[in-house]
């Protein structure tokens, strides 16, 4: 049964996929698809060990700043809110969120580890709500022929069921996409990094495991995005890269600065606050963080490349 639902779905992604697009051909002509992750208030006893900084007013700078850009999509990479069983906490980002998709923002989101901190459950029920098109053994959103899989790597809280579905769900998929003549690129994103050198949290072997094989095989795959380290990191593997960009507001990590760590493209790059904004040029990726400055003034344009440069 399983597999003839997993059949079925892949027969209706397929459809959608080879539909003509006129404008296949063509460069995206400006479209911006927007990337944000941790944007969750601060918690009191996080507060006793990492330094605060007008986190949640740097959040609503950062959703601001992106509704000012008019992108055509905002994907929120996990860590939403501080715990997503509490009501009272998605008070600010239910505003955030409502504001974009009243103008027009299309916002999607996967689930962090303090969605569902404390009871799963009734987080997971809370997230839902909010993103109606949420699937939790993973889902597909595609903007402007750049397909974003969007995967859970909540692994304790998934069963082996579950897992089993995600992880056959998401190889399938990529070889789906790779075929598909109106995907030009994909990007994979969770919200535990693969790499990372956050003294907090650092590198997810599950991760490595789980999702990361089956990216480095795609061929149109260029780009992984998490988020969970409270921090910017870039990450190169076989050409290919892995971007962290945590710094949707919660309070910033500290970082592994010994001869130990792992080797960031970025190294010179650690604004608190950041967002992410990718363009598509044709079958690469145009990709640029902007930060908050330091003194709450506005943002900046900082650290960006294109996916395939060196």
């Amino acid at each position: 049964m399983k597999r003839l639902l997993l059949f079925c779905f892949h027969l209706c992604l397929l459809a959608v996929l080879h539909q003509p697009l006129s404008a296949l051909d063509k460069d995206s002509l400006g479209v911006e698809i927007a990337f944000t992750s941790d944007t969750q208030q601060p918690m009191w006893v996080e507060a006793l060990f990492l330094h605060s900084n007008q986190n949640t007013r740097a959040t609503d700078m950062v959703f601001d700043h992106i509704l000012s850009r008019k992108p055509k999509a905002l994907y929120l990479l996990g860590d939403v809110v501080s715990l997503g069983y509490r009501n009272r906490t998605w008070g600010r980002i239910d505003h955030c969120v409502n504001n974009c998709r009243i103008n027009g923002i299309e916002v999607h989101a996967l689930l962090g580890n303090h969605d569902v901190m404390g009871r799963a459950q009734k987080g997971e029920s809370r997230f839902q709500k909010r993103f109606p098109d949420h699937i939790r053994t993973g889902y597909v959103s595609v903007t402007d022929s750049v397909a974003i899989v969007m995967l859970n790597s909540n692994f304790g809280t998934l069963s082996k069921v579950d897992l089993a579905k995600q992880q056959a769900w998401y190889e399938a998929t990529l070889a789906t996409l790779d075929s598909a003549a109106t995907i030009q690129s994909i990007i994979v994103t969770c919200h535990h990094p693969p790499y990372s050198n956050s003294k907090l949290v650092g590198s997810s072997k599950s991760v490595q495991q789980r999702f990361v094989p089956a990216f480095l095989q795609s061929t149109k795959s260029s780009l992984f995005i998490t988020g969970h380290s409270h921090a910017f990191e870039h990450f190169k593997k076989k050409g290919k890269s892995f971007l962290i960009i945590g710094g949707g507001g919660g309070l910033n990590h500290p970082l592994n600065t010994s001869v130990t760590k792992l080797e960031d493209a970025a190294a010179d790059y650690k604004p608190m606050f950041h967002y992410l904004i990718v363009k598509r040029t044709h079958n690469k990726l145009l990709v640029t963080s902007y930060f908050l400055k330091t003194d709450f003034s506005g943002f900046e344009k900082g650290y960006t490349f294109k996916t395939g440069s060196s």
